[in-house]
């Protein structure tokens, strides 16, 4: 008979992990059924079971960045449902053009409650940039200034932006530099703030896959939405951006990024945060980009996404007072929420993940292009 627990004990040696230690970062189990469903369901089970309060840990941060600094996190995912999910992926296309609104619908129409209270004031929700940045809004405000500036924004320019969320990134180009901007989104909810914050500006919120793009534009930004496009999809996407780019254009990608090339994202992750996600490696975007682009700049960032996912968890717990009177956001949907944020918060301490952003350009920019920083 399998003695699950000490299977389990066996896995986390070198973590300097103990099941049930005395340390803050120990996991103190409430219920033994923990141990034979991380077993056999990997990532799933660690994540529901935390989900479902059978264990507890007092510094979740400092578990999630000892687990992920050693491979027991891989080992564990070797499960057999995880190995059937990583065959179909090479036969079916999870984040086709029919399955596109899914990840709106159950991640980003959640609640804009939500996400005003926890993004910072611009509602920006991807990685700030903490070179000179104290502050979750001075982190973000930065960001997009660097993205501006790296795409060489122009007085009267069209700009596509490939996933626009609640019109952060538009509106702030819009009134900083004078351009014109397209944006568009898979989340109905999106489209509803963004039409608002960026009432009376010269930008158009479109609810719409980015496969339906076919005018020109001088300029395109897609920050964090290439997460969702999935690894048989990415030489089209790319295509997409490709035709509609002028031939002295730029397009900046910005995007996590994964250290090995993978055909599914985390089981967990895709079950209850974002549904068909994945994230790209470096080999998976040099393929797609090949023929259609010249890399002009290659920009990795990861570990600030650690602190500003951290800054997210910091708000959303300071607000669930406020959040928790509203009858979906239960004690169930908090737990799930705060380990999402705190572990991806972890994946990126550990350089599992990174942050990317690339400049690219169909032609090559004519003298060099200068990289920003």
């Amino acid at each position: 008979m399998v003695n699950y627990e000490k299977t389990l004990n066996k896995l986390l040696e070198g973590t300097g992990i103990k099941i049930n230690g005395k340390n803050p970062w120990d996991i103190q189990v409430h219920n033994p059924k923990l141990y034979k469903k991380v077993l056999a369901y990997g990532s799933l089970g660690l994540g529901e079971s935390y989900m479902d309060g059978d264990w507890e840990v007092k510094d979740l941060s400092g578990f999630f960045v000892r687990v992920l600094g050693t491979d027991v996190y891989e080992k564990v995912e070797n499960n057999i449902p995880y190995r059937i999910k990583i065959f179909l992926s090479r036969f079916f296309n999870f984040q086709s053009i029919s399955r596109a609104f899914q990840v709106g619908e159950e991640h980003y129409d959640i609640g804009n409650d939500l996400y005003k209270l926890m993004l910072d004031r611009r509602m920006i929700y991807s990685c700030g940039y903490w070179k000179k940045a104290k502050t979750l809004d001075e982190s973000q405000e930065d960001k997009l200034k660097l993205v501006c500036e790296k795409l060489k924004l122009r007085k009267g320019e069209r700009v596509l932006e490939i996933g626009c969320g609640w019109g952060g990134f538009l509106k702030y180009a819009t009134e900083n530099y004078g351009i014109n901007g397209v944006g568009i989104t898979v989340s109905k909810e999106q489209v509803k703030l963004a039409r608002e914050n960026v009432k009376n500006l010269p930008v158009e919120i479109r609810l719409q896959d980015y496969r339906e793009l076919d005018e020109k534009f001088d300029k395109i930004v897609s920050i964090g939405m290439f997460e969702h496009v999935g690894y048989k999809n990415y030489e089209e996407y790319f295509k997409v951006a490709r035709k509609c780019l002028k031939e002295d254009g730029l397009f900046l990608l910005h995007t996590m990024g994964n250290n090995a090339s993978q055909t599914i994202g985390d089981d967990w992750s895709n079950k209850y945060i974002f549904p068909n996600g994945m994230l790209p490696s470096i080999a998976q975007i040099g393929n797609s980009i090949e023929n259609l682009f010249i890399m002009e700049d290659w920009h990795n960032f990861g570990v600030d996404y650690s602190k500003t996912l951290l800054a997210w968890n910091s708000n959303f717990q300071k607000n669930w007072s406020t959040l928790s009177k509203n009858p979906k956001y239960n004690q169930r949907f908090k737990r799930m929420w705060e380990y999402y944020l705190i572990s991806f918060a972890a994946m990126f301490e550990a350089r599992k993940a990174q942050l990317w952003q690339i400049v690219l350009s169909p032609k090559g920019v004519k003298g060099g292009y200068k990289s920003i920083r």
